[in-house]
């Protein structure tokens, strides 16, 4: 079994947490001290959870993740902490039934660093990166799901296009599509060194300039498509600001624009009045949800991006639950 293989390694080397030290310091006040519980909504490997549960010895985490192999190599990491580490299967946007499930009304704090799992990109048969030749798969449940090969062998041109270009911001997304389809007329497109090979042919690469992989914003689009990962953010975020207690505190790292935006929107909305502007006093039940606790995006400090430089684009936004009146 793969995670009985990725088992025998150590846990921090397959998992450097990004930005751990502000994320503990974040949430913090929300649980020092008391019998507090975390939601560690995309828990992966557990290296957020375990540094936790070991600083703070009265808390409980609850674990969310849809990769099985993530939550068994978690679980057996976690299994000292006993019952105050509870993992659950399931996708971040089915919070409000995990919790359900568990008989917890509300929480004192919510993680969710989002992306791609380091196991998920170190690892070749799962597909999600260019720099190693592999089956084209990129989804973070293999139980199920269509994978990346089966989306570029079943999307027309105009469908293709879109995704390189929404999920992808890529430039010359209808040129790849189109490339994308002719090859495929003539042999099945199932692995990533084929699709570099048509991104290379695809993607004009200015002389002299050194660039990124042409493949990056493509990968990036189709990792996106796959796993549904904006919309599944989307019906995410309500649910990680409703789950929250009074006082309680959620931290969000993002790793490009479009999450980014995603989270910047949920947050500001419910840090808003919903008292219409031209009335002179706020209305009872209408105050803001939500304070925002940070200033802008917070991005890593130089000393951890010379550590790990996977926390290159992370951006981070946290807010701390307020009491409606």
């Amino acid at each position: 079994m793969e995670a009985q293989r990725l088992m025998t390694k150590s846990a921090n080397d397959l998992h450097r947490p990004v930005m751990l030290e502000r994320t503990i310091d974040l949430l913090r006040p929300a649980i020092e001290g008391k019998k507090a519980t975390v939601v560690d909504c995309t828990l992966g490997l557990g290296g957020h959870s375990e540094a936790l549960l070991s600083q703070f010895p009265e808390l409980t985490v609850v674990g969310i993740d849809r990769d099985d192999a993530a939550l068994e190599i978690a679980s057996e990491r976690l299994k000292d902490f006993g019952s105050r580490f509870v993992p659950a299967a399931a996708i971040y946007d089915e919070l409000t039934e995990v919790l359900a499930m568990l008989e917890i009304e509300s929480v004192e704090g919510i993680l969710l660093d989002l992306g791609v799992s380091s196991m998920q990109l170190d690892e070749p048969e799962r597909g999600f990166s260019y720099a190693q030749d592999a089956p084209l798969d990129m989804r973070m449940n293999q139980g199920s799901g269509k994978t990346a090969a089966d989306l570029l062998a079943s999307l027309d041109h105009g469908q293709l296009a879109r995704i390189f270009r929404d999920y992808g911001e890529e430039r010359f997304a209808s040129q790849v599509a189109r490339e994308i389809v002719n090859t495929r007329d003539e042999t099945p497109i199932v692995s990533s060194g084929q699709l570099n090979e048509i991104l290379e042919r695809s993607i004009p690469q200015a002389p002299g300039k050194a660039s990124s992989h042409p493949g990056k914003r493509v990968y990036q689009a189709l990792r996106i498509a796959v796993n549904d990962e904006l919309s599944t953010l989307e019906r995410a975020m309500p649910q990680a600001i409703d789950a929250l207690s009074i006082g309680g505190r959620l931290v969000v790292m993002s790793y490009h624009s479009l999450e980014d935006g995603i989270v910047k929107k949920a947050l500001q909305l419910a840090a808003t009045s919903s008292t219409p502007i031209e009335m002179p006093v706020e209305l009872p039940g209408t105050s803001p949800s939500l304070k925002i606790l940070t200033k802008g995006v917070e991005r890593a400090t130089e000393i951890e991006l010379h550590q790990n430089p996977r926390a290159q684009s992370a951006r981070l936004r946290a807010a701390e639950k307020l009491e409606v009146r």
